[in-house]
């Protein structure tokens, strides 16, 4: 499979402090890569870096077969990013933005195609001043788009999104990869990761911390599985119902939730308990543990710490 981007002990400093600290990884074609972690972790600057924007201080990097730092118009005409805010004209219409930035890049998609991607085509005449700022953020990622490139950065591409929205932008990134097109992609929306992403890369401190794919970071991070009830009203001792569950078991109230290792063995005890007692587990449930819960595991107190 054919590296897209290579990162060799990749170092950037500033004033004493290294914002990133030796880290290396790579992301392969028609891959999506999610990079997260808490303020301060070095991803915006690793991405910036990536994208050439930023000089590194050392280590190596290889963007599409070349020094991004050194890439010039010929390794920015091949990728797309979105910004977390482009910044646009508030003036002009929504295709004259389009049409505007379009003459930057040798190849381009027709500015009707984009209007339909990023579902704006009845907003096309209209001001960019008009538009809600989910809206706003569809024209921010149609400028993204708009090179037809073969690697795009996505910074926080759904903020501002309604939930229904956000469902349709995945399929529109889904569907990019499946053209082989690769992604990396910044986030705080964890299951956004979760649904896009290949593999994931967790930043903490300017090192990774965890890399790997949604379910093996689960795996690493010995995430186990969530099963969830209320304590029933009956005559006999309770411990008889928790005692030999291999989880650990919580509760608050009388609600109670169980994270283990053995869901099965755990489950079969608790059913078999209350088929004896001739009760029901009222709001029983079963669920396997999301990445965001695994990623608070790996960042601990550095997540919202700046």
């Amino acid at each position: 499979m054919t590296a897209v981007i290579e990162v060799d002990d990749l170092i950037k400093t500033y004033g004493g402090s290294r914002a990133v600290d030796g880290i290396s990884f790579a992301v392969h074609e028609g891959e999506v890569l999610a990079i997260l972690g808490p303020n301060g972790a070095g991803k915006s600057t690793t991405v910036e870096i990536l994208e050439g924007h930023r000089f590194r201080d050392g280590g190596n990097v290889r963007v599409l077969g070349v020094d991004p730092a050194e890439g010039g118009r010929r390794f920015r005409d091949r990728i797309g990013i979105v910004l977390q805010s482009a910044g646009v004209d508030s003036e002009f219409t929504v295709r004259e933005v389009l049409e505007l930035y379009g003459f930057a890049y040798s190849k381009r998609r027709p500015v009707d195609e984009l209007l339909a991607m990023v579902e704006l085509e009845e907003k096309a005449d209209e001001r960019v001043s008009t538009l809600s700022g989910g809206q706003q953020r569809r024209i921010d990622l149609a400028l993204g788009l708009i090179g037809d490139p073969e690697l795009i950065f996505l910074d926080e591409p759904t903020t501002g999104f309604d939930p229904a929205a956000r469902r349709r932008s995945w399929d529109l990134i889904s569907n990019l990869t499946s053209l082989g097109r690769t992604v990396v992609l910044t986030t705080h929306y964890l299951d956004e990761a979760e649904h896009l992403a290949d593999r994931v890369l967790v930043l903490v401190d300017g090192r990774i911390v965890a890399e790997g794919t949604p379910a093996e970071l689960k795996a690493f991070a010995g995430a186990g599985t969530i099963i969830r009830f209320d304590l029933p009203t009956v005559d006999a001792p309770l411990g008889g119902l928790l005692d030999p569950l291999s989880g650990t078991v919580t509760g608050r109230g009388r609600a109670v939730e169980i994270v283990t290792s053995v869901p099965t063995a755990d489950l079969a005890h608790l059913t078999g308990w209350a088929l004896a007692q001739g009760v029901e587990l009222a709001g029983l449930s079963v669920t396997s543990q999301d990445l965001e819960s695994v990623y608070l595991q790996l960042v601990g107190d550095n997540e919202g710490s700046q």
